[in-house]
């Protein structure tokens, strides 16, 4: 069987990286090594692999990325941390702990 990786990199500048791949070790040397200059994370080396999960099915792998990707960067500090509370309440109210709450300066949800 055949296993698909959704991954969640830190970078040195303290952003993340998501990505998916079926060949997770080649996957992380080409992050750390930069072979692609045009590549996110070639200029926020040395990168740090923070989260992990493991899918048999490519679909839902690619599926899962895409859905991190557009979550905020708290949300995604919650499920590296295993903070699953904080996780949902995230999940339930984006307008109250998004990223529009955190430009207005509204101490709601704040860590």
């Amino acid at each position: 069987m055949k296993l698909y990786y959704v991954y969640i990199l830190e970078c040195a500048d303290q952003s993340f990286y998501i990505g998916v791949s079926s060949d997770i070790k080649k996957r992380l040397e080409a992050h750390q090594r930069g072979l692609s200059k045009s590549s996110y994370t070639f200029s926020r080396r040395p990168v740090t692999l923070r989260w992990i999960q493991e899918f048999t099915n490519p679909d839902l792998a690619i599926a899962f990325e895409k859905q991190l990707k557009g979550w905020s960067r708290r949300k995604k500090l919650a499920l590296i941390n295993k903070d699953w509370d904080t996780l949902v309440k995230y999940s339930k109210n984006y307008t109250q702990y998004g990223r529009f709450s955190e430009e207005l300066g509204s101490s709601t949800g704040s860590d």
